[in-house]
């Protein structure tokens, strides 16, 4: 905790690459503090935006001159070491920090850090764990990775001493944190570029839940879950899941209209709530139990916290709807691992669609290459698949690894080069009662949006004549 007392020290903080998910709520904690912040970017966006309307100077080109003033600079892990702001900010002697450690120094200035960990599902649990809270009185800070309707945006600045954030395994940043409440929903096969096995993957979740001073939630389902909290002693253990011997166990599941959960919580063997989720799968019963049983520790009423699952309805880019037209309904998921995959499209497979479409953006080339059978079993519970070109993200393709790989694993699955292809295709193939998905943790959005563009066009044709 070397850092954290850097805050106390300066005002003026210069933030490349400002608009990132993971970025922009931190700065809007910053400022709404009092600190100067500048920052720069080099793609417009809806988190770009919320930052401008705060009046924080951005630069739209990444220059050495924008760090001048600057008594800190933050960077996301995206930025490369020759990028022109960050080692000009080193030649002048001006501190640096990377996202995940600026994390830990902001939310160490709170007494109640509430961390959600784990290999999926870490946006939605954020998100419900804040709505509860809010709903409930409790005025949270909280940092996370999707945008939340409620707040119109994934961060909030509140003047409790509770706030909520996402913890993230991925090169161990996780460990810049010492929750008070930690959740670990799930550990699996996922950034093995970086931790080589599933074993590593463990112990460095055992790091982090030794870093947590109050109680650990943890996923009595998963079995790696539950090997990084053995022989923890540090926090107490509160487990859930479907499983008997569960803190907090899900009873009584029905699935009801288009896939939406209904369960009852049963808490230390008694009944504590009856749920009705407004979202779909199997996997956002794990996530409602994680958040209901942050919210019961943090003191919220438990008929509160049902209602606040109740009114729930995801974050951005979590099976979020983007439109219907001519019957053919159009979404957008983050899904980017064939767990998430299986999870989203299992739930999808539910929802009473006549064929559900898979467009999936394969998203690394280490996680493709690494997991490309399980990849293809996953996409196979699709009634079509379409695929776009792997996103390298901060990778070269050393794996030669391409897309067309991935298609030929899955029966009548086409794939290509642009987004505007893919549009053409879908628009030309998808049929009334079917259900366009697009899939993927990079920029696939942008194909649904296209998608959507093109019917809208579409339309707006029919009527003009």
């Amino acid at each position: 905790m070397e850092n954290s007392n850097l805050l106390s020290k300066i005002k003026k903080i210069h933030f490349i690459g400002i608009g990132g998910s993971g970025m922009c709520p931190i700065a809007e904690i910053l400022h709404h503090k009092g600190y100067q912040l500048t920052g720069s970017d080099t793609n417009e966006s809806d988190t770009l935006a919320r930052i401008k309307s705060y009046g924080i100077p951005v630069s739209m080109n990444q220059k050495a001159e924008n760090v001048d003033g600057a008594e800190l600079v933050v960077y996301s892990a995206a930025i490369k070491p020759d990028n022109p702001e960050l080692a000009a900010a080193r030649e002048k002697g001006i501190p640096t920090v990377e996202r995940s450690v600026m994390l830990g120094m902001v939310t160490s200035h709170f007494a109640n850090p509430v961390a959600v960990a784990g290999t999926h599902g870490k946006t939605t649990t954020t998100a419900m764990i804040t709505q509860i809270l809010l709903e409930a009185g409790k005025d949270p800070s909280a940092i996370i990775g999707g945008k939340l309707p409620l707040i119109g945006g994934n961060g909030r600045v509140g003047k409790s001493q509770t706030i909520v954030c996402e913890a993230c395994e991925y090169v161990d940043t996780f460990l810049q944190l010492h929750p008070a409440v930690s959740v670990i929903l799930n550990i699996d096969n996922d950034h093995l570029d970086y931790f080589g096995t599933v074993e590593n993957t463990i112990r460095s979740f055992h790091k982090f839940a030794l870093q947590t001073s109050r109680a650990v939630i943890v996923n009595a389902d998963n079995a790696n879950a539950m090997k990084a909290v053995a022989d923890i002693h540090n926090a107490k253990i509160i487990t859930y899941g479907f499983s008997a011997g569960s803190d907090y166990r899900a009873t009584d599941i029905q699935d009801t209209y288009r896939a939406r959960e209904q369960f009852r919580i049963v808490r230390h063997g008694e009944k504590a709530a009856d749920i009705v989720l407004s979202i779909p799968g199997k996997h956002n019963i794990y996530n409602a139990l994680a958040a209901f049983a942050a919210a019961d520790l943090l003191g919220v009423d438990t008929q509160s916290a049902a209602e606040s699952l109740h009114r729930f309805t995801g974050v951005h880019r979590r099976f979020e709807k983007l439109g219907e037209f001519g019957g053919i309904t159009i979404a957008d998921d983050f899904a980017h691992h064939p767990t998430e995959l299986t999870a989203t499209l299992t739930a999808a497979k539910k929802m009473g669609f006549r064929r559900v479409w898979a467009v999936f953006q394969p998203h690394t080339y280490s996680r493709t290459y690494l997991l490309l059978d399980d990849f293809a079993k996953a996409l196979q519970i699709a009634d079509r698949v379409v695929l776009s070109e792997i996103l390298a993200v901060r990778e070269t393709n050393t794996y030669h690894i391409y897309a067309k790989d991935l298609a030929a694993k899955i029966p009548g699955c086409v794939w290509f080069k642009t987004f505007e292809e893919i549009a053409d295709y879908m628009v030309k193939n998808a049929e009334n009662g079917d259900l366009i998905l697009t899939l993927g943790g990079g920029d696939i959005y942008k194909c649904a949006n296209r998608i959507v563009q093109k019917y809208q066009e579409a339309e707006s044709k029919a009527e003009a004549r």
